[in-house]
């Protein structure tokens, strides 16, 4: 009976790390904030930004801007970008903030819909790569702009993250407490 009790213990204290981690695995989602703290931003430097910066399938990319600097254009050809063409893009982001999910591999174009920004290098390129590895291990880089936007919170509440790790240990307590007084 011992041994089920253990059996029970180490299951239930997966079920509830598993629940407490969001049920997603730790390190598979990288969220770059696009221009660093300055955001997306004439003032940034985003070729330096990105260079050395791996951007893999299941990574985010979040775009904060000013509106009144132009709008980010997610553009079809390297040939748009590279001369600041828009009259065809695949989408046009125009809130001011914006978290786009790397879904697939490949390479994906931004640009300042300001040409004057775009040509003076307002715009990015994403290598997208395939999912990392289980061997390998990644960051969650959320630098806050400092533009007076805050960081999307990385679970809906604090309180109900730590609210059902704790109703879970309870229960496994619980359990193991009434299965001890009842052998």
């Amino acid at each position: 009976m011992a041994k089920l009790q253990g059996i029970i213990i180490v299951v239930l204290a997966i079920i509830s790390a598993t629940v407490s981690l969001g049920g997603k695995p730790v390190g598979a989602l990288v969220r770059h904030v696009v221009g660093g703290d300055r955001g997306w931003d004439p003032a940034s430097d985003i070729a330096s930004w990105s260079s050395g910066k791996t951007f893999r399938v299941g990574d985010e990319i979040w775009f904060t801007y000013s509106v009144a600097q132009g709008l980010v254009a997610e553009l079809q050809s390297k040939e748009e970008y590279e001369s600041c063409i828009f009259t065809n893009p695949i989408k046009m982001y125009t809130d001011g903030l914006h978290t786009i999910p790397l879904e697939k591999e490949g390479i994906k174009y931004f640009a300042s819909t300001d040409v004057e920004n775009c040509k003076n290098g307002l715009k990015l390129h994403v290598d997208v790569l395939p999912t990392a590895t289980e061997n390998s291990t990644t960051t969650i880089t959320t630098a806050a702009p400092k533009k007076g936007v805050a960081d999307a919170p990385s679970s809906p509440s604090g309180s109900a993250h730590y609210g059902t790790s704790s109703i879970l240990m309870l229960i496994v307590l619980m359990l193991y407490v009434t299965m001890g007084v009842a052998y």
